[in-house]
C-alpha cells in the first residue's frame, strides 16, 4: 500500500515538473518572439533620423518614434505568423503563443500608423504592414494567389524597396526636391537589401528546405559576397558625389562609417557557416542592426571634439 502511495506521489511530480517545464520553455519563446523585433525597430528609427539629416530638414522624433512602431509591428507579425523555414532558422521561437504576438503587432500598427495619419502619411503606414503580410502568408482568391516569396532574391528586394521607401517617404514628406529623396531611397534600399542577403546566410540551411530561392541559395556564397560588395561600393561612390556636389548634406563622418562597417560585415558575414559561435552572432548584430545607433553616437562625440 505504501508503494503505490510513493509511486503515484513521484508520478503526480514527474506531471507536474513537466508541466511547468513546458510552460516555462513556452513564456521564454513568448517573451523571444515579443523582444526579437526590438532592435531592428530601434535602429529603423535611428536609420530615419539619419535621413532627415541627410535631406537637410528638422527630425521629428513623434515622426521616428512611429515609424519604430510599425517596423515593430511588421517583424513581430512576420514571426508570429510564422513559415515553414522558421523551424529551422529561428528555433528559438518554438512554441511561443503567437496570439499574444499578433496582439503586440496590431497594437503597435495601430500606435504607429495613428500617429503618422496626424502628419498625413498614413499610406506610408499600410505600405509595409501589408507588404509584410503578401511576403509572410500571402493572399488567395479562387485561382488567383500572390506571395513575395520564393523567388530569385525576392526577399532581398521587398526588404530593401519597401523599406527604402518608407524611411525616405517619412522623412521627405516635405523635402521640396524629389532627386535627394531618391537618393536617400537608393541610400537605404540597398543598404537594406544587403543587410537581408547577409542574415540569409545563416539561414541557408532552413530556406534550402522551405525552397526560398535567396541569394546564398541560388548564388552561392562567393557569387553573393562579389555581387553585394558591388552593390555596396557603387551606392556609396553614388553617395559620396551627391554628398561633394551638395545635393544632400555634407555628413561624411555617416557616408565613412556606412562604408567601413559594410565592408567589414560583406567581408566577414557572408560565409555559410552551419553553426555560428554566439561571439559571432552578438558582433553580426552590433555591426548590422546596431549600425544606425553606433553612426549617431560616434556622429555625436565626433561633432563635440570639432566644435
Amino acid at each position: 500500500m505504501s508503494s503505490n502511495v510513493f509511486f503515484g506521489s513521484f508520478e503526480r511530480f514527474l506531471r507536474y515538473r513537466q508541466k511547468n517545464s513546458t510552460e516555462f520553455r513556452q513564456k521564454n519563446a513568448t517573451l523571444e518572439l515579443l523582444k526579437s523585433s526590438v532592435l531592428v525597430a530601434f535602429s529603423g528609427a535611428l536609420r530615419i533620423h539619419i535621413a532627415f539629416l541627410l535631406l537637410q530638414i528638422n527630425s521629428s522624433i513623434f515622426t521616428c518614434i512611429a515609424g519604430g512602431l510599425v517596423i515593430y509591428s511588421v517583424y513581430t507579425l512576420d514571426r508570429a505568423l510564422g513559415s515553414e523555414e522558421d523551424v529551422v532558422n529561428r528555433k528559438e521561437l518554438s512554441g511561443s503563443r503567437k496570439e499574444i504576438g499578433l496582439v503586440a503587432s496590431i497594437l503597435t500598427f495601430m500606435i504607429g500608423s495613428y500617429i503618422l495619419a496626424k502628419e498625413g502619411m498614413i499610406a506610408l503606414a499600410f505600405l509595409p504592414f501589408i507588404t509584410g503580410f503578401l511576403y509572410s502568408k500571402g493572399i488567395k482568391i479562387g485561382k488567383f494567389a500572390l506571395k513575395l516569396k520564393g523567388g530569385l532574391g525576392v526577399k532581398n528586394l521587398v526588404v530593401g524597396f519597401t523599406w527604402g521607401i518608407f524611411i525616405a517617404g517619412l522623412a521627405g514628406s516635405t523635402c521640396s526636391s524629389t532627386l535627394p529623396i531618391v537618393l536617400v531611397f537608393t541610400f537605404f534600399g540597398v543598404k537594406l537589401f544587403i543587410n537581408s542577403a547577409i542574415y540569409d546566410f545563416k539561414d541557408i540551411k532552413g530556406d534550402t528546405l522551405a525552397g526560398i530561392k535567396t541569394l546564398p541559395v541560388s548564388l552561392g556564397a562567393r557569387n553573393t559576397h562579389n555581387f553585394l560588395l558591388g552593390l555596396h561600393l557603387l551606392s556609396h561612390v553614388i553617395l559620396g558625389i551627391a554628398l561633394i556636389n551638395g545635393v544632400l548634406a555634407f555628413e561624411p563622418f555617416i557616408v565613412l562609417y556606412s562604408f567601413i562597417c559594410g565592408l567589414i560585415c560583406i567581408q566577414n558575414y557572408t560565409k555559410a557557416d552551419d553553426e555560428e559561435p554566439l561571439f559571432r552572432k552578438f558582433e553580426r548584430t552590433i555591426l548590422v542592426d546596431g549600425e544606425s545607433t553606433s553612426i549617431l553616437g560616434l556622429r555625436t562625440i565626433a561633432s563635440t571634439f570639432l566644435v
